[in-house]
């Protein structure tokens, strides 16, 4: 095998969660149980909106959106990392590995594009109303929604290029269980400093003001919401803490994992797994509790289409 500028390493080992036979095992059962019970849950969520005519305003267009980038995003790793935990050598493919950490990145930054576009809608619903209507049209709403398909894209191909241009030719150890860009670049056999300053920037960096921008949005708008009505203020302050929590959800582990230099921690495993996992499948869910129009039309669906 050539050995100048070309990729050695044809595939990496990973170290998994834990080493401990009994902790696999006790997460094997609890992942799984809050994979099936919570991904049905999500799935719920989109048919609910599709088949109720009552919610076809923006919101619950973005809430259908947010319901299925986050199932799409819990395929990338759970499934996998499920099956490893009975596997004695984890390995993955060179190939898998850039795919994984592509889908990881491209969904994910859709996702944060997704909850920017939901507190822009919230800001024009509660302090423009009277321009809603036409600001936030159905063809406004579909090109927001290729917009962060776009820089979703743009952002995770960004990442692979980097990565790919990096020779590996030595240790193929994973100290994780999955494949993340923090991880793979420690396995280069090169200086790294320069890829992982323009990591940092182009993730942590950008994940770091997407967070704080809305934070200032929601508080801008909060503020705003001090002049409704009381039916009105209690709708508006309900719907957009239920967004605030969705924000820490989504962008307190990435900032977490992005934003400093890569060096070991000892929670990186458990905030990724969080991060990956189990925050996606709840942020819909979390949404859906909150909000009684959606809580309502769910029930006459299952009413509907119940088998007695």
């Amino acid at each position: 095998m050539d050995t100048g500028n070309s990729t050695v390493v044809t595939e990496f080992i990973l170290l998994g969660l834990t080493q401990s036979q009994g902790a696999q095992i006790l997460l094997f059962v609890l992942v799984s149980m809050f994979y099936l019970i919570i991904l049905p849950g999500n799935v719920l969520i989109i048919l609910t909106i599709r088949s109720d005519p009552g919610l076809n305003a923006p919101l619950y267009f973005f809430l259908g959106n947010l319901a299925f980038l986050d199932a799409s995003y819990s395929f990338i790793v759970a499934p996998r990392m499920l099956v490893d935990f009975f596997s004695e050598k984890k390995v993955i493919s060179y190939n898998c590995c850039i795919t994984q950490l592509f889908f990881l990145h491209f969904l994910g930054v859709g996702e944060m594009f997704l909850l920017v576009v939901m507190a822009f809608d919230r800001y024009i619903a509660i302090c423009r109303p009277l321009h809603y209507a036409t600001v936030m049209s159905p063809r406004v709403c579909y090109a927001l929604l290729l917009a962060l398909w776009l820089g979703g894209f743009a952002h995770s191909i960004v990442q692979v290029a980097l990565i790919l241009h990096l020779p590996f030719c030595g240790p193929n150890q994973l100290d994780n269980f999955f494949c993340d860009v923090p991880q793979v670049i420690k396995l280069a056999c090169t200086d790294t400093f320069v890829v992982e300053l323009l990591m940092v920037s182009n993730s942590g960096l950008l994940t770091l003001l997407y967070f704080l921008g809305l934070l200032a949005s929601y508080a801008v708008i909060l503020c705003r919401v001090k002049g409704h009505s009381s039916e009105g203020k209690s709708k508006a302050i309900s719907t957009c803490t239920t967004h605030i929590i969705i924000v820490f959800l989504m962008f307190g582990p990435a900032i977490f994992i992005y934003t400093r230099p890569f060096r070991v921690f000892p929670a990186d495993k458990v905030v990724a797994l969080f991060h990956t996992v189990i925050f996606p499948l709840l942020n819909p869910v979390i949404y859906t509790l909150r909000n009684q129009e959606v809580k309502a039309s769910m029930k006459k669906l299952l009413c509907k289409h119940r088998v007695f």
